[in-house]
């Protein structure tokens, strides 16, 4: 299956906590069908010191589920994902203002 999603768009947040904030794919996680995505989702863990580390508490960015993203278009607002084929090649449409995803 393809993918609708990938590392380095802009999505938008569609549910949860962070519900209506913007940010980009840091990292796609197909086999749970979740992404990480830069500012959202932001979770506090407690680290014990390692060799390589200090001990502390530190923000980072949990995943979320695919269901609750959508892509941005080119005006912010969320979008779904179609495909079309554009001489020979397969790529990624916005549903709402029908501009190419990827490059």
């Amino acid at each position: 299956m393809a993918a609708k999603i990938k590392k380095g768009d802009k999505v938008v947040v569609l549910a949860g906590k962070d519900k209506g904030k913007t940010g980009q794919v840091l990292q796609v996680i197909p086999s749970e069908t979740r992404a990480v995505v830069q500012g959202i989702n932001l979770v506090r863990r407690h680290t014990k010191q390692t060799a390589s580390n200090d001990a502390g508490i530190f923000t980072k960015e949990a995943s979320i589920h695919l269901s609750n993203l959508a892509v941005a278009d080119k005006d912010g607002k969320p979008s779904r994902v179609g495909f079309q084929i554009k001489d020979g090649v397969k790529a990624r449409v916005a549903k709402t203002t029908g501009d190419v995803i990827d490059g």
